[in-house]
């Protein structure tokens, strides 16, 4: 479901190349699932920042669950993890619940 006002878009293995290793903007996917503690404090997290950079950078929630295929594909091991993307490519991840400031970081370093 992405919106015309480019925030969260919900990834799935049929949309994952074409919104993310296909995107002329930089792109950070959020592997998350809804049972997941720190996946729920992170999420209005990484809404607000869909809307802070707009524009500017993509953001991508993929639900482990849903989608086991793209979790296999990164490796995901332990949620929730950010996997930031440039240029098509993985630039960056981090596992676990970050600092904003920490994301935000990482975010800006992509973007320059």
């Amino acid at each position: 479901m992405q919106t015309k006002n480019n925030k969260l878009i919900h990834g799935t293995a049929k949309n994952f190349d074409q919104e993310v290793t296909g995107s002329d903007l930089p792109v950070v996917v959020d592997f998350y699932a809804d049972w997941c503690a720190p996946c729920r404090m992170l999420a209005p997290v990484f809404q607000k920042m869909a809307e802070d950079y707009a524009g500017q950078a993509r953001f991508v929630k993929v639900n482990v669950d849903e989608e086991a295929s793209l979790a296999n594909r990164f490796g995901i091991s332990g949620i929730p993890t950010m996997i930031f993307f440039k240029d098509g490519a993985v630039a960056d991840s981090a596992t676990g619940l970050l600092p904003p400031e920490e994301i935000k970081a990482k975010v800006n370093h992509l973007i320059k």
